[in-house]
């Protein structure tokens, strides 16, 4: 046998022995794929303590939700919540309402669908939703309009979430009153004259500010930007319209508008210590905090969205507005006051939160040079500290660390 067959035999035999090794393992298993909602319905991690999710065969568009911690079948009533399009505000909006449902161990059941913003689905989704619900939940102002506008006076409440202001939006007449119909609303909004009063205390001598709009979210444009523009218009404030379409390159709208309208503050405000930017609640626009921020050089940016202002440096300054968790709770009170019946849909005022959810970032208020009034902090709901920490969460002192 010459050397070079000895080998080749040898090298034979080895590949043999680990084919056989391999052959014995154990097959790996492939990562489990994503359930088909997940494209457009999220939710905290934490929630699955209490609750199960589960796909509905053949339907991407569902997904049913029940409590890991009550029968099926004692008493259990079933909630429909009715989506437009996956947005970060609703994971946020659904994952309160279900932590506080658990809290309360309520037995209800979701079925949360989404439609697309088409009517023809939302027809089908109405019509599941009258076998065997007794109540809907009309997540975002889409859904909200389009309720309003085809089952308005029907069998089911319908209690409307993360959806902006009925009475700026025409649904409703006033604060102070129910809707008389099996309409319960709350707003994501605070009054313009709240808002604007923070800002002028923080900007006593505001000449230019820039108001950040998605112009195909028509609720953000109604009930946020336009009323914003009105009330400072009328105080002598040069506004500025900064609207993007949100379907197409939204970054790259941001900066070339911010950037333009800096040079504009700059003509009346060389130094940039009397303007402002102003963020409405277009899911598209705050998305892009960071390229906000790194176009809007020194200049503040404010937002009406709590969430937008974060630890670290890829937040908002400052926001004054109503937080989607605090709206969410408002919801899920309501809900649970008409399934209970210690309440009619119809008589229930628009919900809304006073005083309004302050969130502020030290952080960022230090690297543009901004001042805060002192007292804000103290009835702050959130507030980030210059390492970019939580010292106050929800109106409440965050533990130390130390």
């Amino acid at each position: 046998m010459t050397p070079r067959s000895a080998f080749l035999r040898q090298g034979a035999r080895v590949a043999l022995l680990l084919l056989c090794f391999i052959s014995i393992l154990p097959l790996a298993r492939p990562a489990a794929a994503a359930p088909a909602y997940a494209v457009w319905f999220r939710f905290a991690p934490e929630v699955e303590e209490n609750w199960k999710f589960a796909e509905v065969t053949g339907d991407p568009n569902q997904v049913i939700i029940t409590p890991k911690y009550a029968p099926p079948n004692v008493g259990r009533k079933r909630i429909f919540v009715l989506y437009p399009s996956a947005s970060y505000a609703y994971d946020i909006a659904m994952s309160t309402v279900l932590q506080s449902f658990a809290e309360k161990r309520l037995n209800v059941e979701f079925t949360a669908f989404t439609y697309g913003g088409k009517s023809d689905i939302g027809k089908q989704a109405l019509a599941l939703a009258e076998g065997g619900y007794n109540l809907i939940l009309s997540m975002g102002s889409q859904s909200t309009a389009w309720l309003w506008q085809n089952y308005k006076g029907k069998r089911l409440p319908v209690v409307s979430i993360c959806s902006k202001d009925p009475v700026v939006l025409g649904q409703m007449t006033s604060y102070d009153k129910g809707s008389a119909t099996n309409f319960a609303f709350t707003s994501l909004n605070t009054p313009v004259q709240v808002q604007m009063g923070y800002v002028l205390e923080l900007k006593p001598s505001l000449k230019n500010i820039g108001i950040l709009v998605d112009s195909r979210n028509v609720s953000a444009v109604e009930t946020q930007a336009k009323p914003v523009a009105d009330f400072l218009r009328a105080k002598g404030v040069n506004v500025l319209d900064i609207a993007v379409d949100g379907t197409v390159q939204v970054r790259e709208q941001l900066v070339a508008k911010i950037r333009d309208a800096v040079q504009t503050m700059r003509k009346t405000d060389p130094e940039l210590q009397n303007s402002a930017f102003w963020i409405t609640g277009s899911t598209s626009v705050f998305n892009e905090i960071e390229t906000i921020n790194l176009a809007a050089e020194r200049v503040p940016v404010l937002s009406v969205v709590p969430e937008v202002v974060k630890p670290g440096d890829s937040s908002a300054v400052l926001s004054i507005g109503v937080s989607f968790e605090s709206n969410a709770f408002v919801a899920s009170t309501y809900a649970e006051k008409i399934l209970t019946g210690k309440s009619a849909a119809g008589d229930l005022r628009v919900g809304v939160i006073s005083p309004p959810d302050i969130a502020v970032n030290m952080r960022r208020a230090r690297d543009i040079g901004l001042s805060l009034p002192f007292s804000w902090f103290e009835s702050a709901a959130y507030v980030y500290d210059y390492d970019g920490r939580a010292v106050r969460t929800k109106g409440r002192f965050a533990p130390s660390d130390m």
